[in-house]
């Protein structure tokens, strides 16, 4: 069975295959999932965003496998706002140390989403 204009427009707006990141990022959203559908993103990717991404017209919250500079797993959380006001800084602690040429502020909410490592000199 294949799917008319309409309904390709209409699944493609309730199921993107991709999700691009306040940094910019255009990341493939993962629907095979065992915790439904997932996100594989760096954490500074995800600085200044307030709210969770959703699908499925705001009712379906991505799981976030939040990931560390190097793209291992850090957390993984359905409740972002909710990481920034918790875990985020016991994540921050451990991996300023590990990481120390990628940002860590101390409010990730106001910090600006970025792909890179500090500029050299800061």
């Amino acid at each position: 069975m294949s799917l008319d204009h309409e309904q390709r427009r209409r699944l493609d707006a309730e199921a993107p295959p991709k999700f691009e990141t306040p940094a910019g990022s255009s990341l493939s959203i993962d629907y095979d999932s065992d915790g439904g559908p997932a996100l594989d993103v760096r954490l500074q990717e995800m600085f200044g965003e307030a709210k969770h991404p959703m699908i499925a017209n705001g009712r379906t919250p991505l799981s976030l496998r939040l990931l560390s500079p190097a793209h291992r797993p850090v957390q993984t959380t359905k409740d972002l706002p909710g990481f920034w006001r918790g875990s985020y800084a016991a994540v921050r602690s451990e991996m300023r140390g590990r990481y120390p040429k990628h940002p860590w502020p101390d409010d990730p909410l106001s910090a600006p989403p970025t792909r890179r490592a500090k500029p050299r000199g800061s």
